[in-house]
């Protein structure tokens, strides 16, 4: 009985095969051309609009296959793209600017499949086509931000110290500081390179009667404040995009100052600009209770202050004074108020605005203080036959609050409408807020048709070279090469199962990567078969000769995958997107084809010849 396996170990097997199964079924299905709607500023998703939508979709002819309606959205499943690019423009005439109403391509998965989680794997760009964007982040800008933060830091800084100071003023990219006194100057020195370690200070020689000290950002902080700006600006774009629903998109770094988006799935490309460009930034400022609106806007702005407009109408007069920017917040969540039950949202500071938040909060309890929601859009205009790109700055007050009371680094934002509005303000303050602006220098679209040829090609690249495999396997070691042709055949559906399990995203690298793992998944069968023939040529019986070929092989078909397998590594560690993409099936296919090649043909040999007395084996 030396080729025999115990029944837990089939069962085991038996197991694992149904479970991949399960998981690897949902790529079967197809995928519905949809139009996704979700909610903006407080606008509600119900049944009442669902019943609009309905009877404006009827009213134009357009058949809608099946409506899908939830708390945060409402899915509309159409028969054919060419309904769903006209209902997208009917529901966006009907429903106007306070909904997002985005192209997508839906799943067919069954109910049961989605109770247990099952879901197809992603298809990248150049599968399931979408749009591509190079960003460029606005170093410049980021640079200046960092000094006029900390110029300002340096001025609150001597007025705490009581150091009295003449000016504090920017000139390119250096902060001058004039004294009244040498004696102060010297005093300020000391005091400054101990508070403000990342700058480098020195006394400016061509200032004769007036004392002036320079400050000058370190080189080591300049690099810290690039890769933070691009960092951070990342970090605000996957945010953004992934709370608007868009699946598996592609967001990293590229060189020195440029950011790589890829959104698949999506067809709308003016939507995906919309969503890259309403990424923004956050200003806390206070209320200037001592002056009417009215008096402002007939031209007498009083001096420290600036007339903003409100989000949901009218204006409102704001301290040009910051409290704290968007960059300084690290949390926000929405939430219901304990004490009256309304909406509200938690925000949480960094430490140098929480010190910010805490002093103004200290001395203004009682007062309005409002949070203004700027966005930088990048427009282009054609002049002379060329495009021109030119920007503008959109500024509006997205709420004002109260304060009620003395707080620093974690405060709550009330007097908002309803949970719809409070969950909108979280999401602004948490992904609203670019270290830097960002220009978008090149934009590719790939349409579905393309994305479903490199599909068909890549799918009878893997067929082909899948049967090929399988009609030598079973013509040279015969019902063992029917064992092997199995055995490559549940391999794949392991590789597909893990994918959806992962919910990885699948390329065209990556089909290369299976289409690889289908010619090398038979190699442990073929080093297996050869080993058993060596043993039947020196007279050894056919059951030992089974054994001793999966005993012996078993090293050397480690040793090569193992090798192949710290190659798949490596690529995938030091290699961009495509690169990974490939690395990724490769190494999954390694793992799986060791179960399958090894465990999986061992069990049908069992099977076969495990119980029985045997004089030649058909190899």
């Amino acid at each position: 009985m030396i080729n025999h396996f115990p029944a837990w170990k089939n069962l085991m097997i038996v197991i694992t095969l149904v479970i991949a199964s399960i998981y690897a079924l949902p790529n079967i299905y197809g995928e519905d051309p949809s139009v996704q709607i979700s909610p903006l500023r407080g606008a509600a998703i119900n049944n009442s609009l669902l019943s609009q939508v309905k009877t404006q979709l009827e009213a134009n002819e357009v058949a809608l296959l099946k409506a899908e309606l939830s708390d945060s959205q409402v899915l509309l499943r159409f028969n054919n793209t060419n309904d769903q690019l006209k209902s997208a423009d009917i529901i966006k005439a009907t429903l106007g600017n306070n909904y997002v109403v985005a192209l997508n391509l839906a799943p067919t998965t069954p109910q049961w499949l989605r109770s247990l989680n099952a879901a197809p794997m992603y298809l990248g760009l150049d599968l399931r086509g979408g749009v591509h964007f190079l960003l460029e982040v606005d170093m410049q800008a980021a640079e200046k931000q960092a000094v006029s933060r900390g110029a300002a830091d340096m001025r609150q800084f001597l007025r705490e110290k009581k150091l009295r100071y003449l000016s504090v003023i920017i000139k390119n990219s250096d902060i001058l500081i004039k004294f009244r006194n040498p004696e102060i100057h010297d005093s300020a020195v000391s005091q400054l390179e101990s508070q403000f370690r990342d700058w480098e200070f020195k006394q400016d020689s061509n200032a004769s009667s007036t004392p002036t000290l320079t400050a000058k950002m370190s080189d080591e902080e300049l690099k810290n404040i690039r890769d933070y700006a691009v960092q951070q600006n990342i970090i605000t774009l996957k945010n953004r995009v992934n709370e608007l629903g868009v699946a598996e998109p592609v967001i990293q770094r590229q060189g020195e100052s440029r950011i790589v988006v890829e959104l698949p799935g999506v067809q709308d490309t003016a939507r995906a600009k919309e969503i890259l460009g309403a990424t923004a930034t956050l200003e806390y400022h206070m209320v200037d209770t001592k002056h009417t609106v009215a008096s402002a806007s007939a031209g007498r702005v009083p001096v420290g202050s600036k007339l903003y407009n409100r989000r949901d109408g009218g204006q409102i007069l704001l301290k040009k004074q910051v409290i704290v920017t968007g960059n300084e917040i690290v949390d926000a969540s929405s939430g219901i108020e304990g004490d009256t039950g309304s909406a509200m949202v938690s925000v949480s500071l960094d430490g140098p605005g929480g010190k910010k938040m805490s002093k103004t909060t200290r001395e203004n309890i009682g007062k309005p203080m409002a949070v203004v929601f700027i966005e930088n859009r990048t427009d282009i205009k054609m002049i002379d036959g060329e495009p021109v790109r030119y920007k503008t700055v959109v500024e509006e007050v997205i709420n004002v609050a109260t304060i009620r009371g003395h707080f620093s680094n974690r405060f709550q934002t009330t007097g908002l409408d309803n949970s719809a509005e409070a969950r909108d303000l979280a999401l602004l303050l948490r992904a609203g807020a670019l270290a830097a602006p960002i220009d978008i220098v090149e934009e590719r679209t790939v349409g579905p048709s393309l994305g479903q040829d490199n599909i068909d090609k890549g799918f009878n690249s893997v067929m082909i070279g899948f049967v090929l495999v399988l009609i030598f396997m079973a013509i040279y070691y015969k019902t063992f090469g029917l064992f092997a042709d199995i055995a490559l055949a549940v391999n794949l559906v392991f590789i597909i199962a893990v994918l959806s399990l992962l919910q990885a995203t699948l390329t065209l690298p990556g089909i290369a990567g299976i289409v690889l793992t289908v010619g090398m998944a038979v190699d442990a069968n073929v080093l297996i078969f050869e080993r058993i023939k060596e043993e039947l040529k020196n007279g050894n019986s056919p059951q030992a000769s089974i054994h001793a070929g999966y005993e012996k092989a078993f090293s050397t078909i480690a040793d090569a995958n193992i090798t192949t397998l710290i190659a798949a590594i490596i690529l995938f560690g030091f290699g961009t997107g495509p690169i990974k993409g490939f690395a990724i099936t490769l190494s999954i296919g390694i793992l799986t084809s060791m179960f399958t090649a090894i465990i999986g043909t061992r069990a049908l040999v069992n099977l076969t010849y495990g119980n029985s007395q045997i004089e030649k084996l058909k190899i």
